[in-house]
């Protein structure tokens, strides 16, 4: 319990810091370098991740390719955002050169009508992500369907993420379909808040319905279980990407090299997830990457020690 109220309480200092720390564009600059001493000499250019830190699939990846990234010698800045918007409006602007953990193929697909003759794809490195309507596993729901006629039991809120969100997007799709428009409300603030809801509730073993996502290191920190979902209204499996902006590869070739070789399995996924959230936290990530390629590296060809 400690882990996740940690956990819980650095993903809402994350956001708060993005808030306070964003410019006129919508982004936060962190500034470049990793704290782990093996950053590079930073010759060979300077190369800019924007990430959501509420996202944790993306705030894990964005600090693993600085990790690398820097070792073999390019300069990295880390770009903070609270919306996927702004992160494709950037990507596509310029302003970010790399989005890592982005989810083009469903989630993401409206943001890439929209910009995506300006983004290049740099690779998939993880197939099997999946947006989730989940509740306690102890509550008798279990599937999407159940939630009809429950909406007085459940207060008729269903406890959502950003607003600009694809998951939120999905899930405002899949409400129709079911039937469960007029009778519950999509209620979204932000990923953080969300999770406060979840552990009030878990602990007071209270029923609750939440939007989440897979892989999501949430799903293993509390008693949750994903609805069925019979219509298939969430969405299919997709991937997880590397996104560009266009020309990036051209401008940083070694890099778009290295990125395009990295893939993660469950497992793997899964343990740099809790190192860089959990074990470690806010403010050591870096060290949480060292940990976790410690423990890992050797299973990939394209690590740089």
């Amino acid at each position: 319990m400690k882990k996740k109220l940690l956990t819980i309480a650095a993903i809402g200092a994350a956001a708060s810091l993005t808030l306070a720390g964003c410019s006129g564009d919508g982004m936060g600059g962190t500034g470049g370098g990793s704290d782990s001493g093996n950053a590079g000499s930073g010759d060979k250019g300077t190369i800019t991740l924007g990430y959501l830190p509420a996202w944790t699939d993306g705030l894990s990846t964005a600090y693993l390719l600085q990790d690398q990234l820097e070792k073999i010698g390019y300069n990295v800045e880390m770009k903070t955002l609270t919306e996927a918007g702004p992160l494709y409006t950037g990507l596509a602007q310029g302003d970010v050169d790399i989005y890592p953990s982005a989810w083009p193929e469903l989630t993401h697909k409206s943001y890439m009508d929209e910009y995506g003759d300006k983004i290049e794809d740099l690779g998939a490195y993880y197939d099997n992500a999946k947006l989730t309507i989940a509740v306690p596993e102890y509550s008798e729901l279990n599937s999407i369907e159940d939630l009809a006629g429950k909406g007085a039991e459940l207060d008729g809120k269903i406890y959502g993420i950003e607003p600009g969100a694809g998951l939120t997007a999905q899930t405002q799709k899949m409400l129709p379909e079911y039937g469960l428009d007029g009778e519950y409300e999509l209620v979204t603030s932000s990923t953080a808040a969300m999770l406060t809801e979840l552990k009030s509730a878990t602990d007071k073993q209270e029923d609750i319905v939440v939007t989440l996502w897979r892989p999501f290191w949430a799903n293993d920190a509390f008693p949750v279980k994903d609805l069925e979902d019979p219509m298939g209204a969430m969405g299919e499996a997709e991937a997880l990407h590397f996104l560009g902006t266009k020309g990036f590869a051209e401008e940083f070739p070694e890099a778009a090299e290295l990125i395009e070789q990295i893939k993660l399995d469950d497992a793997q996924y899964g343990s740099l997830e809790d190192l860089v959230v959990n074990e470690y936290g806010e403010g050591n990530e870096a060290e949480a990457v060292d940990a976790w390629l410690e423990e890992h590296g050797a299973d990939f060809d394209w690590v740089v020690s």
